[in-house]
């Protein structure tokens, strides 16, 4: 039997995850970059939220109208839009949500467009719902984003674009000028717009822009793994607009049933618990303080701009012709576990290795310290 599935990709940073945890069980020492979650769990006030529902909340199927409530009026605090609750569909994790969107709003065939580098769940979901990705070559030109001219230069109009600031795994945000013209471009010429704001209020200037700003009509999907610290819990959301809310809980029900239920009790404390959350984001800056002062040091010098979540995505072209076999070897030297580009871009991305910092700050410069040692014995070696 065939079917979609001969399309989708491995995931390396799995594999690279997996080779880590081996070598854990070995009792060796390990620092995981590898892969894109914060090191330290969900808020003290969430887990004990959670301890007070698994005793007295029942876990049978349920949606937290409360936490939709909460979410909408998220939208109003962080950028002053006001947001009907009922446009809020709760998912199983962002993942989930936007299986949702390709699976209600795209149509077996059709194209989407999407930057490369990218996340690369998204042009491999789009391929197992039988859809095309139309990866738009984003690099240091257009700061590893897509541009409203690349958008309005494809023939024929793809049916969506989805766009991710900040961006998995580059960093890199739209700025508000750059969202209102693809919102512009996107809108004269029918394209629907999805935009992935998982990493929202991690950022390291200016915050960012939600495309509701600018076109009140997109999909957006958000998720709680990563500000929230709730990567395994598998919670998320989606902003519809009201007349696609029906539709998306149709499919949500038929594909997930409810989201998991101790995770709704859980993220309706972590909303509440900025002042916690603002200083892991603090501890964010301060590593990628640290790896953009010591990394040029170590003959590794182009970035892409790191402007929010918690990425460095490093062009290591000029020491390896393969970035996965350089982060295998990494791995079994020295215990630092990085991941190859080449999850995020199949044309460029075995040049470039994309670094989470979302550790300790000792972590940190541990890492630094394991990657200069080996450099070092690699060039003398």
């Amino acid at each position: 039997m065939s079917g979609a599935h001969a399309n989708v990709e491995p995931f390396h940073a799995v594999e690279i995850n997996r080779l880590a945890h081996a070598r854990e069980r070995r009792g060796l020492p390990v620092i995981h970059m590898e892969v894109g979650q914060p090191s330290a769990g969900a808020p003290a006030a969430a887990l004990a939220a959670g301890q007070h529902a698994l005793t007295h909340a029942p876990q049978g199927y349920w949606e937290s109208d409360a936490l939709r409530e909460r979410i909408a009026a998220l939208y109003q605090q962080r950028y002053g839009l006001a947001l009907e609750p009922q446009r809020v569909i709760l998912t199983m994790g962002g993942s989930g949500a936007f299986v949702l969107a390709v699976a209600v709003l795209v149509a077996a065939g059709a194209r989407v467009a999407l930057a490369r580098p990218g996340y690369p769940a998204h042009r491999n979901v789009l391929r197992a719902f039988g859809v095309q990705p139309l990866e738009l070559d984003c690099g240091a030109a257009t700061r590893f984003q897509p541009s409203a001219a690349q958008l309005a230069a494809l023939e024929p109009a793809p049916a969506g674009l989805i766009v991710t600031s900040p961006s998995n795994p580059t960093g890199t945000m739209l700025e508000a000028g750059e969202l209102a013209a693809l919102a512009a471009v996107a809108r004269a010429r029918g394209i629907r717009l999805v935009s992935d704001e998982t990493y929202h209020g991690i950022t390291f200037g200016p915050a960012a822009h939600t495309l509701l700003e600018f076109e009140p009509d997109a999909i957006v999907l958000n998720s709680f793994s990563k500000y929230w610290c709730m990567t395994g819990w598998r919670l998320g959301w989606a902003v519809v607009p009201a007349g696609l809310a029906e539709a998306f809980r149709r499919y949500a029900a038929n594909l997930f049933l409810v989201p998991p239920t101790l995770a709704q009790h859980v993220a309706l404390a972590a909303l509440e618990a900025d002042t916690e959350l603002q200083q892991r984001v603090a501890e964010y800056a301060d590593n990628r303080r640290e790896l953009l002062a010591a990394l040029p040091q170590l003959g590794i010098t182009r970035f892409a701009p790191a402007d929010g979540a918690f990425y460095l995505y490093a062009d290591i072209g000029h020491l390896t012709s393969d970035s996965l076999v350089f982060c295998r070897e990494l791995l079994d030297a020295t215990g630092l576990a990085l991941n190859t580009g080449r999850d995020f871009d199949t044309v460029q991305g075995h040049r470039f290795l994309r670094i989470s910092f979302a550790v300790s700050t000792g972590e940190t410069r541990r890492a630094i310290d394991w990657l200069g040692d080996w450099l070092r014995r690699r060039r003398t070696g």
